[in-house]
C-alpha cells in the first residue's frame, strides 16, 4: 500500500512531443510570434485557436488542443527560420502567403505593434522565400480582417 502511495509521487517522464510538420509549425510560430513581446493575450490565443481551426478543418476543440501543442513544441522549439524552413519545404507557394497573412494577423491581434513581433515576422518572411512586396500584401489583408 505504502509503495502505491509513493509512486503517485514520483515524477514520470512526460510523453515526447511529437516532430513538428508544417501544420505544427505554422501553430508553434503563430504562438512564437503572440509570445514574442512578452504579453500573449487571450487575444492572441483566441485568435490562434480560430486559424487553427480554419486551416486544418477542425473544430474549435481540437484546435484548441492543437494550439496547446503548439505551445510545448514552441517552448522546445529550434530557431524561427528552422520553423518557417519546415513549412517551406513542405508547402506550396499560396500556402507560404497564407501562412504569412496568418503571423501578421496574430500580430495585429492585441491592436499594437512591437519591434519584437516585428523582428520575429520579418525573419519567416525571409525563411519562407517571400518578396517584400508578398508580405506588405498580406499585412494589408491582415489589417483589413
Amino acid at each position: 500500500m505504502l509503495t502505491r502511495i509513493l509512486d503517485l509521487f514520483k515524477t514520470h517522464a512526460p510523453e515526447p512531443l511529437p516532430e513538428p510538420d508544417a501544420k505544427l509549425a505554422l501553430g508553434a510560430l503563430m504562438v512564437r510570434v503572440a509570445k514574442s513581446d512578452a504579453h500573449y493575450k487571450l487575444e492572441e490565443i483566441s485568435l490562434i485557436d480560430r486559424l487553427l481551426a480554419r486551416m486544418n478543418d477542425i473544430g474549435p476543440i481540437e484546435a484548441a488542443k492543437m494550439r496547446a501543442l503548439c505551445e510545448k513544441i514552441e517552448a522546445e522549439a529550434p530557431t524561427t527560420r528552422k520553423f518557417a524552413l519546415l513549412i517551406r519545404e513542405t508547402v506550396s507557394h499560396d500556402a507560404r502567403v497564407d501562412a504569412h497573412e496568418a503571423l501578421w494577423q496574430v500580430m495585429l491581434a492585441d491592436g499594437v505593434r512591437r519591434a519584437e513581433e516585428d523582428s520575429v515576422v520579418s525573419q519567416v518572411r525571409e525563411a519562407l522565400g517571400l518578396s517584400q512586396e508578398e508580405c506588405d500584401a498580406a499585412h494589408e489583408r491582415a489589417s483589413s480582417t
